[in-house]
């Protein structure tokens, strides 16, 4: 969602016209099981989130919209329409119960709560209306985190109205003094613990991997018990179609589909590295960049560590480049860097992978907030291994193990939808370097080893691959010959083998990959000889590729990888 304001929630449209919040009636509520990372103690800490009340008044005294127990409360006087903090020590009297604002019926408000130190303030919509001094450690009691009401309680301090972007931040106080409330979509910051209410699908979705049980009879798609009306016509943008009808609301205003504009047939491609012959040392350290919307001809961006054969995905706001070789005869790394891709410049370290580890062309998936990568390796010593890890995007750190592979596998492709990531093709390496045809997936917000999918029409390996918000596409590959041109492709969501979609023009491996939701890129890469060239393709469409231009590098080069602000799972 983006572009959040106090009398409307706005953003990502099409056939959920209210995305990102949950509703709340008579006996509907949310709760997370308690753990060590939500509790508050002494530390500092924030908690916030946007609300919309329904009723002035009500048959309950207090209507509790977030709560961990008795130590600690966010709620709502109906009485006096008054929003209070209560905040115990474990005692029999509060330390804070206080009001700090009077929400408006009806509409949007931000509301937050931050402690720094001694002194706890409390926001509406930026407005501070307590700060309060306090050394308080809050008691935790193994309570679990509670959104709607008290406890389990259906009838009593029952909160009725809708809730949205609800983020609990422990060891941070993110505000200490008046400020203007986000306008984006809350993400994942350091010391995040929560953070939901934000699908326009789930209510029970949850960035960082809890587990949110639902009670009641929980809705996403409403605002005020309201429903979009579709109207005709069907909107169209230079002559892409958008994700959904045209909406009207029951307001009388108009929605547009889903997606931000880059999201619709444009966006930002990085390219990062690559191995290029015959300059000596002949790893690159450059990074590129095209915009997809208009230019086929690569820019400089920035350098990065000199590096081939690594893999890449992104964030909406974030380019990853991690592992890869970096000296021969195959001497890899275990480095992730970043990059911010609405800004040139050189890459920033961000952590470490599980060990060092090349040979992963086309490997790394990505949905707004969790970037995993499967198999990979080297040679001997260093061979490939079967583990698939994982890191948050927005937060520097080293990766985490997610599961495994069915067997050791590098040189496989990897991508997907919001939800799942396939890995397909590359070398297996039960017992032997085998080139195979397997497509594996998982399930991205749940970590666990693969299930099969299905077969691709070519077993290969070094292949590139594109992906909207339905379609996983596999193009070319082929270690170390013959290369191949074959085009492939699935539903992301239904297992089956894959189906023939067309072919590209240069039968090529070790091609860089990036796509946004219309078309996907492929630069450079080797026939047996390095190219500089980029070929493209429409996701939607089934038929062969096209030229699309050429990259910013004087030497030709293979092993590069590359991601964008704007791919199939970001739309």
């Amino acid at each position: 969602m983006a572009n959040l304001r106090t009398n409307n929630l706005s953003g990502e449209q099409g056939q959920n016209a209210y995305r990102g919040s949950v509703q709340f009636n008579d006996a509907d509520y949310l709760q997370i099981a308690d753990s060590a990372d939500i509790e508050i103690g002494s530390n500092d800490y924030t908690v916030e989130f946007w609300a919309i009340f329904t009723k002035v008044s009500s048959s309950t005294a207090y209507e509790e919209i977030v709560n961990k127990g008795y130590p600690f409360q966010i709620y709502r006087n109906t009485s006096n329409n008054q929003i209070l903090l209560a905040v115990d020590s474990n005692t029999d009297t509060y330390e804070i119960n206080t009001s700090f604002g009077t929400p408006e019926v009806g509409h949007w408000h931000h509301i937050a709560v931050s402690r720094s130190g001694n002194t706890t303030k409390g926001f509406v919509n930026g407005i501070g209306g307590l700060s309060s001094t306090s050394n308080t450690s809050i008691h935790d009691g193994s309570t679990a985190f509670t959104i709607g009401t008290y406890g389990a309680s259906t009838g009593d301090y029952q909160f009725r109205g809708v809730i949205s972007n609800v983020r609990v931040v422990i060891g941070t106080a993110l505000y200490t003094a008046d400020f203007t409330p986000p306008t984006e979509e809350l993400t994942i910051v350091d010391g995040t613990a929560i953070l939901c209410c934000q699908d326009s699908n789930d209510p029970t979705q949850e960035a960082t991997g809890k587990t949110i049980t639902g009670f009641g009879n929980l809705a996403t798609a409403g605002y005020l018990e309201t429903q979009p009306k579709v109207i005709p016509p069907y909107g169209v943008d230079a002559g892409n179609a958008f994700g959904g009808p045209i909406q009207q609301s029951s307001q009388g205003y108009m929605y547009f589909p889903t997606g931000r504009t880059e999201e619709r047939g444009r966006g930002r491609a990085v390219i990062f590295a690559g191995s290029v012959t015959p300059v000596s040392p002949n790893f690159s350290s450059n990074i590129d960049y095209i915009e997809m919307r208009s230019s086929g001809v690569g820019v400089r961006f920035g350098n990065c560590t000199g590096n081939s054969f690594h893999g890449s995905c992104g964030s909406s706001t974030r380019g990853f480049m991690f592992g890869g070789q970096i000296g021969s005869p195959d001497v890899q790394t275990n480095l992730i860097e970043f990059v911010t891709i609405a800004t040139e410049g050189n890459s920033t370290d961000f952590g470490d992978l599980l060990r060092a580890k090349r040979r992963l062309n086309g490997q790394g998936h990505s949905n707004k907030t969790r970037a995993i990568l499967a198999g990979g390796g080297g040679d001997a010593p260093l061979a490939p291994d079967n583990v698939i890890q994982f890191f948050t995007m927005a937060s520097t750190g080293d990766a985490t193990d997610f599961g495994d592979l069915n067997a050791a596998k590098d040189n496989s492709a990897g991508t997907g939808s919001p939800t799942r990531m396939l890995i397909a093709g590359g070398r297996d390496y039960t017992p032997s370097a085998t080139v195979v045809n397997k497509i594996e997936y998982i399930t991205m917000s749940t970590t666990g080893n693969v299930t099969d999918f299905g077969d691709l029409t070519v077993a290969r390996a070094e292949l590139a691959r594109a992906s909207n918000a339905v379609r996983s596409v596999f193009v070319s590959g082929g270690t170390p010959s013959p290369k191949v041109n074959t085009i492939d492709f699935v539903t992301t969501a239904t297992t089956g083998d894959a189906t023939d979609f067309g072919d590209l023009p240069i039968a090529k491996g070790g091609m860089a990959s990036a796509n946004n939701s219309i078309i996907g890129i492929f630069v450079a890469g080797t026939t047996g000889s390095r190219t500089t060239d980029i070929q493209s393709l429409t996701i939607a469409t089934t038929g062969n590729g096209v030229a699309f231009g050429d990259c910013n590098v004087t030497d030709p080069s293979q092993g590069r990888e590359g991601c964008s602000d704007s791919h199939g799972g970001l739309s």
